[in-house]
């Protein structure tokens, strides 16, 4: 496994869910409190609801639709920005992210968020974690219309945050995301096999991983 040559690296992307803040927040909020709300919104049983939902989730997956809360408020006629914040106590940082952040920045790295949050997920996120204070900058998919999944996300980011791809890190928990990544000439890349604390990790990856940030030497 080849991790980061730091000497080399001027600037770090990171993914927000599941590679600084906990998944956990939102397998639980998908797959446990929208269809128990879905549930009591048209009359079914749990069960019912997650199944009906999930007949939905099929072909979304790398689409700018699955990140967006604008589109499952209208599918689901549920306020999702609200709900969102029914369960936000369980928001939280993975391990040792704070520390590692920190360490970056005072080697000089630009500390870069890429993220497919919803803009209005990404706020809620901030609010609750003081995130935005750890890095240079927060950039959303939304806002260029494409997702990380895209080629044209990548040429997005380019333009409006200059970077090189020879000396640059993006670290995520999504093997599509990376793949993307390296597709398009990214040259540094690191998977993170641990991203919701309830679950278990992911075993294995095709790229360079770790499951948390103390493994990595600085």
């Amino acid at each position: 496994m080849t991790l980061p040559d730091w000497q080399e690296i001027d600037t770090v992307l990171l993914d927000m869910d599941g590679t600084l803040l906990d998944l956990h927040y939102d397998n639980y909020f998908w797959l446990t409190h929208i269809p128990k709300k879905y549930a009591e919104h048209h009359g079914m049983t749990e069960a019912e609801a997650l199944a009906e939902l999930s007949k939905s989730f099929v072909g979304l997956r790398g689409t700018l639709n699955w990140y967006c809360f604008d589109f499952w408020t209208e599918l689901t006629g549920l306020p999702i920005v609200a709900l969102k914040r029914d369960v936000a106590d369980r928001i939280g940082y993975r391990p040792h992210v704070i520390e590692f952040l920190a360490s970056l920045r005072a080697m000089g790295k630009r500390l870069v968020i890429v993220t497919n949050s919803h803009r209005a997920g990404v706020d809620l996120k901030v609010e609750h974690t003081g995130l935005d204070a750890l890095v240079d900058r927060i950039i959303s998919s939304h806002d260029y219309r494409e997702p990380k999944e895209s080629q044209a996300f990548w040429d997005h980011l380019q333009r409006e945050e200059p970077f090189d791809p020879a000396r640059t890190l993006l670290i995520d928990d999504s093997e599509t995301v990376l793949e993307s990544a390296h597709n398009w000439g990214i040259r540094w890349l690191l998977a993170i096999l641990h991203p919701d604390s309830q679950r278990e990790p992911v075993s294995g990856s095709r790229f360079p991983a770790i499951h948390h940030f103390d493994e990595l030497k600085l």
